[in-house]
């Protein structure tokens, strides 16, 4: 199953009991921070959840799966989620 972004500002409204938009309000301005965070090379903690870093990625020699032709890859940054402790057994409680 997935939740999506309005279903997930639909459980918000209902467990907060606040209106539908205030909900989206929330989950945007926690999403937004987020991201914020994210282009300013910031970590993000969210402690028995999990914690999201940029990961960096030296420029590399690939492969264009089509053609087969060497292409060079740039350097990157990609954002990375690492699983808090408590959550990963919650998980596995079963």
């Amino acid at each position: 199953m997935t939740i999506t972004k309005a279903e997930l500002i639909n459980i918000v409204s209902e467990k907060a009991g606040i209106t539908r938009v205030k909900a989206e309000t929330v989950v945007n301005t926690i999403f937004d921070s987020m991201v914020e965070a994210l282009l300013r090379d910031d970590r993000i903690e969210i402690r028995g959840f999990g914690s999201f870093v940029n990961r960096e990625y030296k420029s590399y020699k690939g492969r264009n799966p089509r053609t087969g032709e060497v292409i060079d890859v740039e350097e990157k940054k990609l954002p990375f989620f690492k699983v808090g402790k408590e959550l990963k057994d919650e998980i596995n409680k079963s």
